[in-house]
């Protein structure tokens, strides 16, 4: 078992997932976020701290021009989590999280085990159960957003 969970590690490693980004290339990943939800905003401030070269680029859907750029709609968009890779592949919930950290330094090196299956399904069941209280965290619920 724990051969299998090396190899897949190594499977997933950040150069075999996607070529890297080089200065002036779009970015690899474009995050689509609620800007509107104040923990949201407060976890896209310390990843863009992160995000030294630029490598992600972060759109507010929560706002006019960002939810223009978003492939989903409004509604959909801002119920959960979404990316798009390079490729234009659209991923969401916990496997942005697993996107985002390959991206990021300091964070390279968890997205393969967050991207193990059995870790990667713990993840989005953590996310749902995320989701279902953020009105209440956030007082949105009481707001009536």
């Amino acid at each position: 078992m724990l051969d299998e969970a090396r190899r897949y590690v190594e499977a997933m490693s950040p150069t075999a997932a996607q070529p890297a980004a080089h200065p002036g290339d779009e970015a690899a990943l474009t995050l689509y976020y609620d800007g509107g939800c104040p923990l949201c905003r407060r976890e896209v401030a310390f990843y863009r701290r992160l995000d030294r070269r630029g490598r992600v680029a972060w759109l507010d859907v929560s706002e006019a021009a960002g939810a223009a750029s978003c492939p989903l709609d409004r509604e959909a968009a801002l119920a959960r989590l979404h990316a798009r890779r390079r490729d234009g592949s659209l991923v969401s919930g916990a496997a942005v999280f697993v996107a985002l950290w390959r991206e990021l330094p300091g964070l390279r090196h968890v997205a393969p085990l967050a991207a193990w299956p059995p870790a990667l399904a713990l993840l989005e069941r953590g996310y749902r159960g995320f989701l279902r209280i953020r009105p209440w965290l956030t007082g949105r619920r009481r707001a009536g957003l």
